[in-house]
């Protein structure tokens, strides 16, 4: 059984870590140099993420539930522990604390687009945060890679 959930461990860091490089530096770049129309691309890639962060939540929770029951009360000395903790936080801040506040800004433009709206540089500050956020995600979760083997 222990060889199992160290598997499943190993599985976990690679979906989310994985899913982080390929939605937000592939598939989301992809996506707005193919799709002409820029608000039809925010929406899908959006969704990308939303689905994105919930794998995240859910290899996290995995994640730290793993090294919990592995090393006992030593986990909190884990540099993985933490590395998942801080990643897992920032998945939290992004899903429920600043995406809702986009897609609020989003429909309160309507009909406009949010970018062409008295609303866009509150919406550009929010995705710049979020876009930081994510890249710190990012480089947490190849160094997570790098100390898992």
């Amino acid at each position: 059984m222990k060889n199992i959930t160290a598997h499943l461990a190993s599985l976990s860091i690679t979906a989310w870590v994985g899913s982080l490089w390929a939605i937000g530096y592939l598939a989301v770049p992809a996506l707005f140099h193919a799709q002409p129309d820029r608000q039809l691309a925010g929406m899908l890639a959006g969704e990308l993420f939303v689905w994105s962060g919930y794998l995240g939540m859910i290899c996290g929770a995995y994640l730290l539930a793993h090294y919990a029951s592995q090393s006992g009360r030593a986990v909190m000395r884990l540099q993985a522990f933490w590395t998942v903790a801080i990643m897992l936080l920032i998945t939290l801040t992004i899903q429920f604390g600043i995406q809702p506040v986009m897609a609020d800004l989003k429909t309160q433009a309507l009909p406009l687009y949010v970018m062409h709206s008295p609303l866009a540089d509150q919406f550009k500050m929010l995705h710049g945060l979020s876009s930081a956020l994510y890249l710190v995600e990012s480089l947490l979760g190849a160094l997570l890679v790098i100390k898992s083997r």
